[in-house]
């Protein structure tokens, strides 16, 4: 009976050779379009957890506004203060560092060179936050911090863009109006997960940044590190309460930060 099935298939066959080659050739393409798109879920899949690892583990990050797709019409939300990060780190358990941030943007200009990007201000505490490394150089100082030195370290974008000749550590360039001095670069981390060049980045104490190009302490975006041996659900939940605590949010209103 299985022979007899056999010999009829390879007579229809033999019969039908184009229609035959057609159908294998289509068996073919679609096997083989279904492993490659497989394949290509799973490497996407990896990229995409390697950047969010590479984001860093237990972080929160809070800024003043109601989110995304939430009410508005209202005042805008004040931003937050230097008491605010002072809070976070004294009064919360499980809390490893907070490092608050100040952004904006100028053109950096080197001899012959120049290049927009964006100015980060921020506290030591933010290379404990996040997983930044240093490709050369140091941090900035406590002394440094408090007194807004204009130090800085560049990205590897910056870096790549202003020295041509690689050797950035120790040169004073021109960021907006104001000469800044490398004390460090960092490594190359690639492109965050929307595309943007995490590399393309000038980071300064805080203070300087205040003062030298925002010309207000308001502090845009605090980030906090969790401990591993606290649970971040928790630790967020206690930031929260402490946060409408702090920003006089009535029972029933909803947080003006997110």
């Amino acid at each position: 009976m299985l022979g007899t099935v056999f010999f009829l298939a390879l007579r229809s066959i033999r019969r039908h050779m184009l229609r035959s080659f057609l159908t294998i050739l289509g068996i073919v393409i679609g096997v083989s379009a279904v492993v490659t798109m497989v394949t290509l879920g799973r490497a996407t899949t990896a990229a995409v957890q390697e950047q969010i690892a590479a984001l860093g583990t237990n972080i929160l990050q809070v800024r003043p506004g109601q989110g995304f797709g939430r009410g508005g019409g209202g005042p805008s939300p004040a931003p937050f203060d230097p008491a605010d990060v002072t809070a976070i780190e004294r009064q919360l358990a499980g809390v490893l560092a907070v490092a608050p941030q100040s952004q904006s943007t100028a053109t950096a200009i080197y001899e012959g060179a120049n290049w927009s990007t964006t100015i980060n201000g921020t506290t030591a505490a933010y290379f404990e936050v996040q997983p930044w490394t240093l490709s050369a150089g140091r941090l900035f100082t406590s002394s440094e911090e408090s007194a807004g030195k204009a130090v800085c370290i560049l990205g590897a974008t910056v870096e790549t863009n202003l020295f041509r000749n690689g050797n950035a550590i120790g040169q004073r360039f021109r960021i907006g109006d104001v000469s800044c001095d490398v004390i460090g670069t960092l490594t190359r981390r690639g492109q965050a997960g929307f595309g943007g060049d995490q590399d393309d980045v000038v980071i300064m104490p805080i203070k300087t940044v205040q003062r030298r190009f925002t010309g207000s302490t308001d502090i845009r975006t605090i980030l906090v590190g969790v401990d591993e041996a606290f649970s971040t659900q928790q630790v967020q939940a206690s930031l929260t309460d402490l946060l409408r605590e702090r920003r006089h949010i009535g029972a029933g209103e909803d947080d003006d930060f997110f």
